[in-house]
């Protein structure tokens, strides 16, 4: 049974937050986010919480899974998410034109990428091969960043290609020969 949905979701003053239906909207100081939820799961707005209640046995698996998307909601007006990339190898690069980032990455060409409306891109002051992706929407900044990423996954043996900040490429030995 989930534990999660029974948690409330705290609602700061700086935002504000509107139900209608089976609608919610969250909006706070760095924008505004929808989302429809199913109609086994009931949201109620009292004072500064929310609170996420499922209406039959049905809807186990839902109610805390609405309630984890309407908690990032909140937390993503209010404070923003963040995504780090690190692209590791010589030569390996990225520039950011506009509305697109462009790769360079060991093809024969560069990989051009539209970057979604919603998400900023920009490149680490301190260091030249990370790429910060942030926005308010915790789903499409996760997902883009994993786009960027399966363009060319870390290989286990040099460890070139293209990781997240922090994330560890667990490496292999080479051949041995006798």
């Amino acid at each position: 049974m989930s534990r999660i949905g029974k948690l409330p979701i705290v609602i700061s003053d700086k935002i504000e937050a509107s139900i209608n239906g089976n609608d919610i909207k969250v909006k706070g100081p760095l924008g505004e986010l929808s989302f429809t939820f199913v109609d086994s799961v009931e949201v109620v707005k009292e004072e500064n919480t929310l609170i996420v209640n499922k209406l039959n046995d049905s809807a186990k698996a839902l109610w805390g899974t609405t309630r984890s998307i309407i908690n990032n909601m909140v937390e993503g007006v209010t404070e923003g998410y963040k995504k780090s990339l690190e692209i590791n190898w010589v030569g390996y690069k990225f520039e950011v034109q506009g509305a697109k980032l462009i790769l360079s990455i060991g093809f024969s060409h560069k990989v051009e990428m539209a970057v979604p409306a919603g998400l900023n891109i920009a490149s680490d002051d301190k260091q030249k091969n990370v790429i910060h992706v942030t926005g308010i929407d915790k789903q499409l900044v996760w997902e883009f960043a994993a786009k960027i990423r399966a363009k060319k996954k870390p290989e286990p043996y040099k460890g070139k290609g293209i990781k997240y900040v922090g994330e560890h490429i667990r490496r292999k030995a080479w051949k041995t020969g006798k």
